[in-house]
């Protein structure tokens, strides 16, 4: 029986379980997991045939095409390796919103368990104000486990840089980085941030997570802000002028934030809270071949 605390339904788990991380990466490690590499080794799925040559395992000799041919050939397997996926976290004040972070937390379960369920290897930080006790292991038999600690994660309240802090908690022997951010921090820090990721994973995939209220507000009049990182306040007066002003800004933002995803080979998802767990996954994810 599922904890009733945990962030993700029972029948949502039983969904995901059925559900993989694609990636064209190479594979990394020795372990047996539940990927083919472009190796050849010793599991059970058949690839083809080698003439026999000196120094080969006899065992591996087909007699039937022998009988047929009279030549000396071997089977070859696939090696199987594992995947090791490595999910960073932004835990940072941008994220507090209460519902920005429970989907960002059920976005990281799911990815989560995925890698699991296969056998694979996962591994956890996340960056705020506070460090995460890490989090690396492999197996079906750690899906609560890992469940547990991500519906356990504090509210954000973080004033440091996630760019900044982000590369402190990385692991540097991933086939997949998965970065979870709103993305809404300074150009200038995300890029000395994103050109540095390829030195700990081949395959690199942003999902940025947004709210309804961030790409459209609807504020009018006047009105007090507080910046939820770093708690200060000002009065605005928001008039239409002030609201275009903002969409210019973001729109701005997010096609620079495009750019330097697509120049360091960054694939990058937006996701919208509004629009639900399911339309993420089984529509965004799924639709991009990041997940099958």
């Amino acid at each position: 029986m599922i904890n009733r605390n945990l962030i993700l339904p029972d029948e949502w788990i039983a969904k995901i379980g059925r559900m993989s991380i694609v990636t064209s990466s190479k594979l990394r490690g020795q372990h047996k997991g539940g990927n083919r590499s472009q190796r050849f080794g010793a599991s059970l799925d058949f690839s083809d045939f080698r003439e026999y040559s000196l120094g080969d395992d006899v065992r591996q000799v087909d007699w039937n095409v022998y009988a047929r041919t009279e030549k000396y050939f071997i089977k070859r397997f696939l090696d199987e390796q594992e995947m090791r996926v490595h999910i960073l976290l932004d835990a940072t004040g941008s994220m507090g919103d209460e519902k920005k972070w429970m989907f960002a937390r059920q976005i990281t379960s799911a990815i989560g368990l995925m890698v699991l369920n296969r056998d694979d290897r996962l591994s956890f930080s996340y960056a705020g104000n506070k460090s995460a006790l890490p989090f690396r292991r492999k197996g079906a038999t750690y899906r609560k486990h890992f469940l547990q600690t991500i519906s356990n994660l504090e509210q954000p309240s973080g004033m440091n840089s996630f760019a900044r802090e982000g590369l402190k908690a990385l692991p540097k022997d991933s086939t997949v980085l998965f970065v979870i951010t709103d993305g809404l921090e300074k150009i200038q820090e995300w890029e000395q941030f994103f050109k540095r990721l390829p030195r700990f994973a081949g395959d690199i995939r942003c999902i940025q997570i947004l709210t309804e209220e961030e790409l459209n507000p609807s504020y009018i009049g006047d009105i007090r802000l507080i910046d939820i990182e770093t708690k200060r306040d000002v009065n605005v007066s928001v008039s239409n002028r002030v609201l275009a002003g903002y969409e210019k800004t973001r729109q701005q933002h997010e096609l620079e934030f495009e750019k330097l995803t697509n120049r360091y080979g960054i694939q990058k998802i937006q996701l919208v809270v509004e629009d639900g767990l399911q339309n993420a996954i089984f529509h965004k994810l799924l639709k991009s071949h990041w997940i099958q």
